[in-house]
Formats: structure tokens, C-alpha cells, sequence
């Protein structure tokens, strides 16, 4: 008996493996193609924002900046694709940018003073003022070394840049009489620049460094960008910020100052104001994520006040470096050039502070609808609500109060009598509100516009309240995560709060725990059409209560401290947990 094994002869491929074979050849060879086709589905029109810093009732007539780490600034201007072109730079690191004015210094501390106009008056003797009336020496040169080789022996004498040509000017007079009286050569022309003169002075003196004026280039808006290494930064107004200034006189007496800023540099200055830097990392890069997107599809959002958006919460809060630290960066660096879409289009990406418990549907708060805005019952901000800073709120109205509200749109309207919650959304949020007379005439109000026209932006801190004892009660059964698990008794619920009262609350905003103490969301019942009941005043006044802060739509900024922080939830699970059915992009 022979101990050699045979070996056995080959199998062949049958023709059906061996195209299966060649389909998953080329599937891997093409996988990493299709991966970077959809990472790069999206792409910015541009990623340079303007952010407006003083605008409208809030421009100014002069500002000051301060390059702490750099060397200097350089003076140019920025066209209308935000490119920057320099034509000439200074070593001073205070400047103060102010109208062409007369102006007076007004020291209010270390760097915190500014320029005011003092009209066609001399300043008060030891005053430190500037003069808007200056003398040409010649009618300028086609570059800077020109011009300022005709500035030699003037230790007063400044360039002035106007639409391509360089002036050497000297002098700071107050009136056209005393510029007259000081000429030192017959032929040096008075000069009082225009409505969009622009003047550069170091800080706290009378010494200007530098004029600019676009008269007949308006779309080359005076800009100024620090320089210097390491990177520098220009603190503003208490504030320090990356990226370039455009100054802009839109109106005669005061300039409109913008940031021009990268978009991830601008992110940097948003997440640690929207978002505590100390938070988890996760929810900072959901932040990031939810930022970065925002502002690129609010792109234009302020463009015919000269920005794309603002630095307030009408937009979003920025701030610029100051509460920047290594997580906000680490968050922003991580998510860099990532943004969420929809069906391969930007997504709108609202966020409020909490949702009370639940999200909602765009289309129940403002009237448009998108299909990434959908309410969600939320259970993680239960999980910190002892940390949420007014979580549960209350407000009260008078009946006057209520009755001088409802006549701005209905004159005819007497005495209001009882208001109610009038429609509920299906995740327990407010629809509508409806306000009776005394007559029986019912006014209702719908979506956020309306119930703040009804009850005050202030009254209205969420869309999830009730007023007096009214709360939603659906009619069908409720139950807890699947219908094997019906709540049994009655629809309406109540909870301790506290201060020890028994509160009722909507029964689709309650969150159960089960046996093995994990929570879970009470739901099922209720079509959104329930009604409260009528609610008349206690002693003249109504009282409105409710849980969270904000619109309701999109991402609850604490349910993504509570996702990340205590359930190891990743920016992407937070973010498609707020959004429906989103996709995160790299461009």
C-alpha cells in the first residue's frame, strides 16, 4: 500500500464564477474611484466668506485694529472676487481706519479709544486731532517708490492711493483756508478728498500713514491684512481674527467693515460661541459640521448691506480666536472641507440650544418644507437636563398684555379671555394657538411668526409648551418604543418637578425608563390635530410653560453633548440622527 497521497487534479471555474469572479475584480479595483467621486460631490462655489463686523445702525466712524504677533499691515483692496491686491504696507501694528473727516481722539484706555468727527471746528487745545484737509504735491505717480521719493523732506507727508495713482500729500489742516496758508510751494494743490476718502492714522496720534480712495472703481473696496510670522491675527474690538478688513463708506459719514475670511478659519471663530469649547469632541466636530455648512448655504445671505453673513445669532455667533483652543481646533481641522448634503444638494443645517424633546418639521415652524428638517422625539437631552440652563421655563401675561397684541391685526378685537393650545404637531410640539374675546371671536395663530406676533418673541422660547392646564391628548393608545409595550391608563400625564408641583406634560414628549434602566421614547397616538381646552386667566394672567431654547429645527447642540458625551455617539451619528437621510461630503 503505497503511502504517497495523491494529488488531486484541479477543479475548473464554472463560467458562472468565473464572470462572478471578474464583476468583484473589477468592483475592488473601481471601489476607491466611486469613494472619492462621492467624498467630492460637493463643490463650494468659493470658500472666502465676507462677514460683516459694523454695518447698517451699527457702522462706524472709525475702528481700530492691532497686529499683536506680526510686523505690520499692508494696505490694498480687495476686488469683487475677493482677491486681494496690495500697493503698500506699513511697520506700525495700531492703526485707526476713519472717515475723511475732522477728527478728535477720545482715549478711553489702552487701545480702546477711537476717532470722532468734530465738524469744520479746531480741536480743543492739547487735542489730538486730524485734519481732513491736506496739500498735493504733484497730481501722483504710476508706482509707490515714485511717489514717495517726492515725500523726501516732508515729515508730515503720507501717500494717497486713488483709483491707480499714487499722491504724495502732506499736511493735516481743518479748513480750506489754514491747508491755503500752509502750501510750501505755489503749485501744491488744497486737497479735502470725497465722499469715499478713507484715512489710515497710527493709533492715538495724529499721524496718518495713509490715504484711499475708489471713486471711480467702486468695486475696489479699501483692505487692509496683517503680516508678519508666525501667523498673524488682528485684534478687534476685543476680539482677535484671521483673514483681511474691507473698509467701506456706503454711507457718507460712517464706514461698513468686513472680515474677508477662509471659510475654516471662520469656522474656528464660530464653534467655541455656538458650542462650549470644554464640550466632547464629537459634538464639537457635529458643530463644526453644522457650522461650516450653514454658512456656505447662507452664502449672499446680507449681500445687499455689502457681506455674506453676519456675526450674529440671525446668522450664526462669530467671534473670531479669543475662546479658540486645541479641541474647537482639533474639531475644525478634522472636519475640514466637509459639509452635509442632500440628494447631492447643501443642506440647511439649523441648530438650536435644546429642543425640550423633540425636534420638528421646518414646514410647522416657518412654512418650508425640507425633507432633511423632520422632527425626531429626542431622548438624550434627558440625560442632562439638570445642566441645561433654563431648560424649563415659564412665562406669564396679563390680559391686557395678550388683548394690545391680538388688536395690532385684528382693531376689533376685546378684551382676550382664554387662549389655548388650538393644534399639536405628531411629536407633541406647538402648531397653533388660538386666543378668544369676550365676544366669542377666535383668533388663531400659526408657526413661528404667528405665535410670536400673539405672544412675544420673549414668551416664545420654544415651540414646545402648553398653556395653563392644557396639554396635548391624543385619543389612541401610547406606547413605549413598539406597540407590544402599550402604556396603559389614562392619555394625560403628569410629572414632579423641583419645586414638588405635579405638572402635566404632552404625552408624546415623555421619555420611559425600562428594567434595565435604559431610556426609551414614549410614542404612537395622536394625529396632530388634537386640541387643549380653552384656558382663562388665574387672577388676569396667563402662564405659559415649556421646555428648551429655540426653533426646534435640526440639531439640539445639548442632545449632542448628551449623544457624544454619554452614549459614544460619532459627529456623523448625531448629525444623521437630526438630519433625515444626509450625507456628509468631503470636497
Amino acid at each position: 500500500m503505497s503511502l504517497v497521497k495523491k494529488r488531486s487534479r484541479p477543479q475548473r471555474l464554472k463560467p458562472f464564477m468565473i464572470r462572478f469572479l471578474t464583476v468583484l475584480l473589477v468592483v475592488c479595483i473601481m471601489m476607491p474611484l466611486l469613494l472619492s467621486e462621492t467624498a467630492s460631490a460637493y463643490t463650494p462655489p468659493r470658500t472666502v466668506l465676507r462677514i460683516g463686523m459694523n454695518w447698517g445702525n451699527t457702522a462706524i466712524q472709525s475702528a481700530n485694529l492691532q497686529n499683536e504677533v506680526g510686523s505690520g499691515y499692508e494696505f490694498g483692496f480687495y476686488d469683487a472676487n475677493l482677491v486681494f491686491t496690495p500697493v503698500a504696507a506699513t511697520t506700525e501694528t495700531r492703526l485707526s481706519i476713519m472717515i475723511d473727516h475732522n477728527m478728535v481722539w477720545n482715549p478711553a484706555g489702552a487701545f480702546s479709544g477711537e476717532y470722532n468727527s468734530i465738524g469744520t471746528s479746531n480741536p480743543a487745545p492739547g487735542g489730538v486731532a486730524v485734519g481732513c484737509w491736506s496739500l498735493r504735491i504733484n497730481n501722483g505717480r504710476t508706482t509707490l517708490a515714485a511717489a514717495q521719493a517726492d515725500l523726501a523732506g516732508y515729515d508730515d507727508g503720507y501717500i494717497k492711493y486713488m483709483n491707480g495713482v499714487f499722491i504724495p500729500m502732506y499736511g493735516r489742516f481743518f479748513t480750506r483756508a489754514s491747508a491755503e496758508s500752509g502750501r510750501r510751494i505755489t503749485s501744491h494743490a488744497v486737497d479735502s478728498g470725497t465722499a469715499n476718502t478713507i484715512t489710515v492714522t497710527r493709533t492715538g496720534s495724529n499721524v496718518i500713514l495713509f490715504k484711499y480712495d475708489n471713486s471711480a472703481a467702486a468695486s475696489m473696496h479699501f483692505g487692509i491684512r496683517p503680516i508678519g510670522n508666525p501667523r498673524p491675527s488682528t485684534h478687534y474690538r476685543g476680539e482677535r481674527f484671521y483673514g483681511g478688513f474691507r473698509f467701506e463708506r456706503r454711507a457718507a459719514t460712517v464706514l461698513t467693515i468686513v472680515n474677508i475670511v477662509n471659510i475654516e478659519d471662520y469656522v474656528q471663530g464660530v464653534v467655541p460661541y455656538e458650542m462650549s469649547n470644554s464640550w466632547p469632541i464629537e459634538a464639537l466636530k457635529a458643530q463644526a459640521l453644522c457650522a461650516r455648512t450653514y454658512a456656505m448655504s447662507m452664502l449672499n445671505k446680507h449681500n445687499s448691506q455689502g457681506f455674506d453673513l453676519c456675526t450674529e445669532m440671525d446668522c450664526q455667533v462669530y467671534r473670531g480666536r479669543r475662546l479658540s483652543n486645541a479641541a474647537t481646533d482639533r474639531a475644525v481641522n478634522e472636519t475640514a472641507g466637509m459639509y452635509i448634503t442632500h440628494n447631492g444638494r447643501l443642506a440647511e443645517t439649523f441648530y438650536v440650544s435644546s429642543n425640550g424633546g423633540a425636534s420638528e418639521n421646518s414646514e410647522n415652524i416657518w412654512s418650508a418644507a425640507q425633507p432633511y428638517l423632520k422632527g425626531v422625539m429626542d431622548p438624550y437631552e434627558a440625560d442632562v437636563v439638570s445642566r441645561i440652563s433654563g431648560y424649563n421655563w415659564e412665562r406669564t401675561m396679563t390680559q391686557a398684555e395678550v388683548t394690545t397684541r391680538v388688536r395690532a391685526t385684528h382693531p376689533n378685537a376685546v378684551s382676550i379671555v382664554s387662549m389655548w393650545v388650538s393644534q399639536y404637531t405628531p411629536t407633541g410640539n406647538v402648531l397653533s394657538v388660538t386666543l378668544r374675546d369676550a365676544n366669542g371671536r377666535d383668533y388663531v395663530y400659526s408657526r413661528r411668526a404667528g405665535l410670536q406676533s400673539a405672544l412675544g418673541v420673549d414668551a416664545i422660547r420654544s415651540h414646545r409648551f402648553n398653556i395653563g392646564s392644557t396639554v396635548w391628548q391624543p385619543g389612541s393608545t401610547l406606547f413605549v418604543n413598539s406597540p407590544a409595550r402599550t402604556v396603559v391608563g389614562t392619555t394625560t400625564y403628569s410629572v414632579i418637578g423641583g419645586d414638588g408641583r405635579i405638572v402635566s406634560v404632552p404625552s408624546t414628549g415623555m421619555i420611559a425608563i425600562d428594567g434595565s434602566g435604559t431610556n426609551r421614547t414614549v410614542v404612537g397616538g395622536g394625529s396632530g390635530t388634537t386640541s387643549g381646552t380653552p384656558t382663562a386667566p388665574v387672577n388676569g394672567i396667563f402662564t405659559i410653560r415649556g421646555t428648551g431654547w429655540g426653533h426646534n429645527v435640526g440639531m439640539s447642540q445639548w442632545g449632542a453633548f448628551s449623544q457624544a458625551q454619554h452614549h459614544g455617539r460619532t459627529a456623523e451619528q448625531i448629525i444623521q440622527f437630526y438630519f433625515t437621510g444626509v450625507t456628509i461630503v468631503r470636497t
